[in-house]
């Protein structure tokens, strides 16, 4: 895979015509699965829903950079994780992030799906076949991929490749959302909201698990009615919220009987970073440390983490010649901190 990472250059608004897209199939026979893969990802699924429901009393760990801009770095780290879950693999089940959208509160670089380049020209037929690209690359190297499903039109493009969907603080009250949830085969984690409630993540699982007719684009890029199946594979994050953290052990405890009595899923995941860090990358080892000790203490309920982690550590703007490997979106832990910390944590799980 060749992707150039460039300078931005401001981007001046035109008035332009529409440009046509590919259709998901057009991509999905461009970049396609073959049958090998497909049962890799299908078993890759079926792990992680077993790990959410209890069945399974390893450790999920969501894990990569806050943002894939450079394929090139993506795929290095990709090669790294692939080497290091042969390791953990008997307490931990690592799951790449490889998040192609990125939600922004204003205005800002919206991910590689929209803009490849980094340079605002918004090239996103581009964007759509890197990403899928990429994703399937990932893939082959056995690692499961994760990603934040922002934009609902997107997701025909590359659901086939998941096995772990984000749905974001933003958008996890969205109806549209919750209808796109249920029509997933992969296990979907909602976000508490961006105050640090988790009641409309605990709404949003319920909405998940229905069916729904919903608008949907299908393979050939036609609107259709799409009946969902409803998808019982849900389960909340705990990203903090307004500032603060909600990762310790009385946060959980209440979390956790928010969610029985609503009748779902106990078992959740702490993202790492976010409000939990404090906005400070660094701070994601104490956190991660923070829910083990929990987890020792018998509480199987902390059944997944995120850790947005990229080859060097830190953030860069995109404002002039880019350093390779390092986030040009949050702020990320480098990559012997993220093998120290699985270590760690497979080590202290096998006791």
């Amino acid at each position: 895979m060749n992707a150039t990472v460039s300078a931005v250059k401001p981007a001046t608004a035109v008035s332009a015509p529409a440009t046509a897209l590919p259709t998901p199939d057009a991509l999905r026979v461009a970049y396609p699965l073959n049958r090998a893969l497909s049962a890799q990802i299908s078993a890759q699924r079926a792990a992680v829903k077993r790990i959410l429901s209890g069945e399974d009393s390893r450790l999920l760990v969501v894990v990569g950079p806050c943002s894939a801009h450079d394929p090139r770095a993506v795929l290095e780290y990709a090669e790294r994780l692939a080497a290091l879950a042969d390791d953990v693999a008997g307490q931990i089940l690592p799951v790449m992030r490889v998040y192609v959208e990125k939600p922004r509160t204003t205005v800002g670089w919206k991910g590689l799906a929209y803009d490849p380049g980094l340079d605002g020209s918004g090239d996103i037929a581009r964007g759509l076949e890197l990403s899928r690209e990429l994703m399937g690359e990932v893939a082959e190297r056995g690692l499961p991929v994760a990603t934040e499903l922002l934009q609902p039109m997107l997701a025909p493009y590359l659901q086939d490749l998941l096995s772990w969907v984000a749905i974001g603080a933003r958008t996890t009250e969205s109806q549209l959302h919750r209808e796109l949830a249920s029509d997933l085969g992969a296990a979907v984690g909602f976000k508490n909201a961006t105050g640090g409630g988790v009641q409309v993540a605990v709404d949003a699982m319920a909405a998940a698990a229905h069916p729904h007719q919903r608008f949907a684009m299908d393979v050939d890029g036609r609107p259709v009615m799409q009946q969902t199946p409803g998808n019982p594979h849900t389960h909340l994050v705990l990203r903090g919220g307004s500032g603060e953290p909600n990762y310790q052990a009385t946060h959980v405890r209440a979390a956790t009987a928010a969610l029985e009595g609503a009748g779902k899923n106990p078992r959740l995941m702490v993202d790492c970073s976010h409000a939990n860090a404090r906005k400070d990358h660094r701070r994601q080892s104490e956190v991660m440390l923070d829910v083990l000790a929990q987890r020792e203490a018998g509480n199987l309920n902390l059944a997944a983490l995120m850790l947005e982690s990229h080859l060097y550590e830190g953030k860069q703007s995109l404002d002039g010649v880019l350093r390779y490997g390092v986030s040009v979106t949050d702020a990320c832990i480098d990559w012997n901190t993220t093998e120290r910390l699985l270590k760690i944590a497979a080590e202290r799980l096998a006791r």
